[in-house]
């Protein structure tokens, strides 16, 4: 890490922290193929959705990195 990191490198470790017993498990595999990469990249997305869902303050990843937290998508109203 840089001594003055860039916001997007913080961003980065602060993910790469959050995804730490994925990387442990992709450094244990000896062949990679299209395969294992799809699977690891569902985990990541999983871990990720499920990070954002259950944040004390929803946005506080984007907020604590200078990002703009995005809007949540209106709710479609039940037809009755």
């Amino acid at each position: 890490m840089p001594k003055n990191p860039t916001r997007i490198q913080l961003l980065e470790l602060d993910i790469d922290l959050r995804l730490a017993d994925l990387w442990r498990e992709a450094g244990e595999i000896d062949e990679w193929n299209l395969d294992v990469v799809a699977a690891f990249m569902r985990a990541a997305y999983g871990k990720g959705y499920c990070d954002a869902l259950t944040e004390d303050a929803p946005g506080s990843l984007c907020h604590e990195h200078g990002y703009r937290v995005p809007a949540r998508k209106p709710q479609p109203t039940p037809d009755h």
